[in-house]
């Protein structure tokens, strides 16, 4: 059950679920919800999560926030990145699970790659795994972190990871550890666990566009936006080929009660209504984003309630199949 898959990534669950060349889709991130300051209340989370995966979002995506950094002001869904991915894999069935993205230096691989492969096979194949170096100050000194060796100490650890599932009683050194006669299990569902590196990481667009899966990035005016998309394309081009690595972006909102209300931008996002929702993500799909993850944080309404607007008017436009 264990041994290494040759399944490609691509044929994961998860993947096909949320990516698909030349189209758009639709993830929440957790908490499904609005809230001031850096403090969600975490209710009703699984009901929304329920009701997100029936009305047919793609993908539920997980922050990984350790600590609290009253600096920062945004603790993510509060519990533990591994520890409420279990949990909510086992409340769906069909919904990709992503992060976005766990902090690769603050654990050994091993246990990064332990956990991941624990959550995907538990979860049927649905786990999408976005990777990050890390951009809260107060965490590297809190984990014995050297921030001066990020760069390299994230490409190492992403290496061990990768080796770790794919390989069988595999040799493997790095900086501070050797694996050796002993193996990782479980194994993933696929190949390997479709990775996705969030912004620059400290590393270049070749180096993410050659070794990762796919770029999760951040919102931007949708001029610049496309520049963006344009160069990921063809830094993917110049090294793979035309292998499809998705490109997605996070998306704050605070979706009206009118349909009509023009947008308004705030913080990484807009305040606007349906239409204009609809009509954004419609010259988004255009520049080849391939999907986009709502942060409901600054709603004035009710999740449960844009949520079930998007899903009647929005999703339809969308669908994956």
């Amino acid at each position: 059950m264990f041994t290494p898959n040759q399944i490609s990534y691509q044929e994961q669950p998860g993947f096909t679920r949320t990516f698909k060349a030349d189209h758009l889709s639709l993830g929440l991130f957790f908490p499904i919800e609005a809230f001031d300051g850096d403090r969600p209340t975490m209710k009703n989370q699984v009901t929304l999560a329920k009701r997100a995966e029936s009305l047919g979002f793609s993908a539920l995506w997980f922050r990984d926030v350790p600590l609290r950094d009253p600096n920062f002001g945004d603790v993510g869904q509060i519990f533990d990145l591994w520890v409420y991915l279990g949990f909510i894999a086992a409340q769906t069935e069909k919904i990709a699970l992503g992060t976005a993205s766990a902090i690769l230096p603050i654990r050994n691989p091993l246990h990064t790659a332990k956990a991941a492969t624990s959550v995907d096979q538990l979860s049927g194949g649905r786990l999408l795994l976005g990777v990050a170096s890390g951009d809260r100050p107060i965490e590297f000194p809190a984990f014995g972190v050297n921030p001066d060796n990020l760069e390299v100490q994230f490409r190492e650890y992403l290496r061990v990871f990768r080796e770790a599932q794919k390989g069988q009683f595999s040799d493997i050194s790095w900086e501070d550890g050797n694996l050796h006669h002993a193996d990782l299990i479980p194994k993933p569902t696929t190949s390997e666990i479709p990775f996705f590196v969030t912004g620059n990481s400290r590393q270049s667009l070749d180096w993410i566009a050659e070794n990762s899966h796919g770029w999760i990035n951040y919102p931007r005016q949708p001029l610049l936006q496309k520049l963006i998309v344009e160069d990921w394309k063809a830094a993917v081009n110049k090294h793979c080929g035309d292998v499809f690595k998705p490109f997605t972006q996070s998306l704050y909102i605070d979706m009206t009660e009118n349909p009509n209300t023009a947008p308004f931008p705030i913080h990484l996002g807009f305040r606007l209504g349906r239409n204009d929702l609809i009509e954004l993500l419609e010259h988004l799909q255009s520049i080849s984003v391939n999907h986009v993850i709502l942060n409901l944080k600054y709603c004035k309404r009710p999740a449960a309630e844009v949520i079930e607007e998007i899903g009647e008017f929005v999703l339809p436009k969308f669908k994956m199949n």
